[in-house]
């Protein structure tokens, strides 16, 4: 399997990363409980999170404040890291023991592709960058999420996803997936 996916994910998300202004850090987000901020920290963590889930180790840097730095040069840091860990030996095929559970290396890549697009989008639309992100990924994540997210997987935290939401007619791939993650678009 491919990390294809996960990389144009990541190429997608530095692009909105990379237009976020200081100022802009307390700003709300699509995201209830977290400011530009706290999102940025996400993103950026997360491809940490990724490449020690796939390697079977603590993520390195949690609880940093990247936002505070460099986060986009932090963030092509961790998301080397993240790509070249799923394109090691066999982390496709492996069991992976994750903090939510037990889940072949391939769902993971599935999951860490969509999260770190749908979080670009999440920031896109929080500093009023366009959300038309990467229109031919967007489509296949979202074919991809209609499959593997169940209902038991939604609701109010600590739910992962929220309601499906209702996405405008003519709206873009990307605010279809994240109107059926349930963000509000």
């Amino acid at each position: 399997m491919s990390t294809e996916a996960l990389e144009q994910a990541i190429a997608s998300t530095r692009g909105v990363l990379s237009k976020v202004k200081k100022e802009q850090l307390g700003d709300a987000t699509p995201c209830a409980s977290w400011k530009v901020r706290e999102l940025v920290n996400h993103i950026v963590g997360g491809q940490y999170f990724f490449a020690a889930g796939v390697e079977g180790t603590p993520p390195a840097g949690a609880g940093d404040d990247y936002a505070d730095g460099d986060f986009v040069a932090a963030f092509d840091e961790g998301a080397k890291k993240c790509v070249a860990a799923f394109q090691g030996e066999g982390a496709m095929e492996r069991m992976l023991t994750l903090p939510f559970g037990q889940m072949p290396g391939a769902a993971f890549l599935g999951l860490a592709a969509t999260d770190t697009f749908t979080h670009g989008w999440d920031l896109a639309k929080a500093t009023g960058q366009s959300t038309d992100l990467a229109p031919a990924l967007a489509a296949q994540l979202l074919a991809g999420a209609k499959q593997a997210i169940q209902p038991a997987f939604r609701g109010d935290e600590p739910k992962p996803f929220g309601a499906e939401k209702p996405a405008p007619a003519g709206a873009s791939k990307a605010d279809e997936l994240a109107a059926f993650l349930g963000r509000t678009v």
